[in-house]
Formats: C-alpha cells, sequence, structure tokens
C-alpha cells in the first residue's frame, strides 16, 4: 500500500511538474516578421525584419502564455538598399529615435489544446495601440541537436501604420494598413 501510494504521488508529481508552463527564448536565426505594404494602390510591397529577439512563457497542456517580441527596425529588408536607407531614415521609422518595434501579448483561445489567438499591444514609433494576431499553428517538438523542447509558430494579423505616426506616401494615395505574417520559433530554456 504504501510503495503504491507513493508511486501515486510520483506521478501526480511529473504531471503537475509538466503541466507548469515553459519559459522559451525566440530563436533569431529562424524567426522573420514580414508584412506586405500597398505602393500608391497599384502594387504591394513585401519585406521582411531580420533581427528579432524575445520570449515566451508557454503551458503546452492549456495552450495559453505570454509572449514579448522586440524587433530591430534597422534591420528592415525590402530586397532594394535604397528603400531600407529611406525606411529607416527620418521620414520613417526614424531608427535613431525608435530603434525597436515591441509586441506584448498573451496567446488565447485554444482549440483542442492550441492557441489561435495573440491578444495584445505593438508599441512602435513612440505609440502603443492594441493589436490581435490570429495563431495558425503552433507545434511543440523535440530539438534534434539541442534534445530540448522546440517549438514554432506562424501567426497574422494586420495594422493601420498611420496610427503609430508611420503616414509617409498617404497623400499620394497609399493605403495605411499593413498586413503582417510572422513566422517563428523557440527554444525551451534550461
Amino acid at each position: 500500500m504504501k510503495t503504491c501510494l507513493i508511486t501515486a504521488m510520483l506521478l501526480l508529481a511529473a504531471v503537475a511538474a509538466r503541466a507548469e508552463p515553459t519559459s522559451y527564448a525566440i530563436d533569431p536565426t529562424h524567426t522573420f516578421p514580414s508584412f506586405e505594404a500597398d505602393h500608391m494602390g497599384i502594387s504591394v510591397w513585401r519585406g521582411k525584419f531580420n533581427k528579432s529577439s524575445g520570449k515566451v512563457l508557454y503551458d503546452n497542456a492549456t495552450g495559453t502564455g505570454s509572449v514579448e517580441i522586440v524587433t530591430e527596425l534597422a534591420s528592415i529588408d525590402f530586397g532594394m538598399d535604397a528603400l531600407n536607407t529611406w525606411a529607416r531614415g527620418k521620414d520613417f521609422f526614424e531608427v535613431k529615435k525608435y530603434p525597436r518595434a515591441v509586441f506584448k501579448g498573451s496567446l488565447q483561445s485554444p482549440v483542442n489544446g492550441v492557441p489561435t489567438q495573440l491578444v495584445g499591444e505593438l508599441t512602435m514609433h513612440g505609440v502603443t495601440r492594441p493589436l490581435t494576431l490570429a495563431v495558425h499553428s503552433l507545434k511543440c517538438i523535440q530539438h534534434p541537436m539541442l534534445k530540448r523542447d522546440y517549438c514554432g509558430a506562424d501567426a497574422s494579423g494586420s495594422f493601420n501604420r498611420e496610427v503609430f505616426g508611420l503616414s509617409a506616401g498617404k497623400d499620394y494615395g497609399f493605403n495605411m494598413n499593413v498586413d503582417l505574417r510572422i513566422q517563428v520559433e523557440a527554444v525551451a530554456q534550461p
């Protein structure tokens, strides 16, 4: 009887330990926030940011947690050097004054244990506004080389860049809406 009770207690402790949220660090070599933005109503320009960092606290059992992502705006990459330089400058991001965009939010609305929304706030260009992203997928595996839990997700959303004081091109007919697509991977911290 005593052995059964000890075994049951150990099993409960193991289950409780697995139910604890896990802390993850964003893998900057596998995380690329990308975007699409209108160009005078005649074409769509696409780009990405090459440097991001952050942390995630994720409870795999409940599909909930929190996220903080920091994106270095100077890492913008349209695939065109002149446009990258312009976007970093005083007429748009002003990266010397506002070097980063920061998103803080919580993973919510799980379906079958997987969150379907990331609800939070985006701070950019000195302005903070609410932003909700749809989570299209989130999966965790054992990383084959690191031998630690490794998660990847795909999320998307959109926002009006004018509310962040980024209205360049509006007078020329640019639509102020920006569509985001974010692929992110993160590794469990020891």
